[in-house]
């Protein structure tokens, strides 16, 4: 029987991955670097073998799948190709597994683990559901009709995919490091289009995603009067939002979510007009609606004395401030702290002045060196290029968060792609 050897297991992409063949009875595990990661927790509950990087680790009668942040210069990959096993990087890999179900590929600059992870569980409520989820979670369901998957668009890797259904979030200029700017972001995505088999879902009130032409029907949902699914009448609370769904302006039915800001609204939106062209059952996309408990690292919250500590992986302006909006949402009457960790160098340079204002939203803002990333770990620009832009912003470290001590009955979020939880880990260490 094939064993499966993952190369770079605790990649988000590839940890979900990997639970997902796991539980389709396939022998699994894999290699990574020793540093703990949050993707690692749920490979060890299933029992997933994690062995440190060597080259020992290939033997005959492995298939490799490669995470696409390793070279074939890498240790291991080398060694497969001494032993002439199979080596195939995970974007291939996922391209051809979803061939055996209806495929829903949610892409976008923002919102796709959010809006994946919503989609997973409203349609798991009515078929047999897998899906792969980039915040580490995967799931392989016995029977599965559906495959719901999250698709970067990073080095174009999901023109690998040729999906039945795509849902597209936004387009925005993210990855500076690999796109050149707004127009090559939007090809990308225009040549995805063209690989979808049955249907679009794209939001409509993006002036970059108007543009996307397609093969098949590209449906368009959003708060404009011209989206074929329209959100109205909303109604937010500081437990969530309500709102009535209009299909081509004819009313169809009212849904509420427990989250927060005019993303969230969004994202379940998408979930309603797919399930919709599906023909879905309507009551059990409203009751999923409401009983979806959240992605890792998008909005966790915790209590410690009188403050609500969030977590979350917002790393790009727009994510930023959609974050505490949805925090000033939930807690209109607190204090908004922000404890930012930018990621890579190259996004800090490209958005500064972006950063700065998205930023000035909360009450105060907090400043982490910059995460260096495995593609690049300097750069020119520091830390303080960006506290310069910000009024009042402090630099913390790690070894000194008691100043968050003095914010009593404050709101704190450690926003961040790069190890911003290692701050949040050591400020609740000094709470207990």
């Amino acid at each position: 029987m094939t064993i499966y050897h993952f190369v770079g297991i605790k990649g988000s992409g590839m940890s979900a991955l990997a639970q997902v063949l796991h539980d389709m009875k396939f022998q699994v595990q894999g290699s990574d670097v020793d540093k703990h990661f949050f993707t690692q927790d749920d490979l060890e509950k299933s029992g997933i073998t994690i062995l440190p990087f060597q080259k020992e680790n290939i033997k005959p009668g492995l298939t490799i799948i490669a995470g696409n942040a390793f070279p074939d210069s890498h240790d291991e990959i080398q060694e497969a190709m001494k032993l002439g096993l199979p080596i195939v990087r995970y974007h291939r890999f996922l391209g051809d597994f979803m061939q055996n179900f209806t495929s829903i590929a949610i892409t976008g600059a923002h919102g796709k683990t959010s809006t994946t992870g919503l989609l997973a569980h409203t349609i798991a409520g009515a078929k047999p559901t897998s899906y792969l989820i980039g915040d580490g979670t995967g799931k392989g369901e016995e029977g599965a009709e559906y495959f719901v998957f999250e698709a970067c668009e990073y080095r174009r890797h999901f023109l690998s995919y040729f999906p039945d259904y795509a849902i597209m979030t936004n387009i925005d200029f993210d990855h500076p490091d690999y796109f050149a700017n707004i127009d090559d972001v939007f090809s990308a995505f225009q040549e995805m289009s063209v690989q979808v088999k049955k249907g679009i879902f794209a939001y409509g009130d993006d002036e970059q995603l108007q543009k996307i032409q397609a093969k098949v029907p590209v449906l368009f949902y959003g708060f404009g009067e011209e989206n074929d699914y329209q959100a109205k009448n909303l109604v937010k609370t500081t437990h969530g939002t309500s709102f009535d769904v209009f299909i081509r302006n004819t009313f169809y039915n009212t849904f509420s979510i427990p989250t927060f800001g005019d993303h969230s609204v969004l994202n379940a939106l998408a979930v309603i007009g797919l399930c919709h062209y599906e023909e879905i059952d309507v009551e059990v996309v409203k009751e999923h609606l409401q009983t979806f408990q959240g992605v890792k690292r998008r909005f966790s919250e915790k209590s410690f004395n009188s403050q609500i500590l969030i977590d979350d992986y917002a790393h790009h302006p727009t994510e930023i401030k959609a974050t505490i909006e949805a925090a000033k949402q939930k807690y209109p009457d607190r204090k908004i702290v922000a404890v930012f960790q930018p990621h890579t160098f190259t996004r800090t340079q490209a958005f500064l002045e972006d950063f700065a204002e998205s930023l000035r939203h909360a009450d105060k803002t907090y400043l982490c060196e910059i995460f260096g990333s495995a593609r690049e770990n300097h750069g020119k620009l520091t830390i303080k290029d960006l506290q310069d832009k910000i009024d009042g912003a402090e630099i913390i470290s790690e070894e000194n968060t008691s100043v968050l001590n003095e914010y009593i009955n404050s709101v704190i979020i450690f926003m961040g792609a790069g190890d911003i939880q290692k701050f949040q880990e050591s400020y609740e260490k000094q709470l207990l």
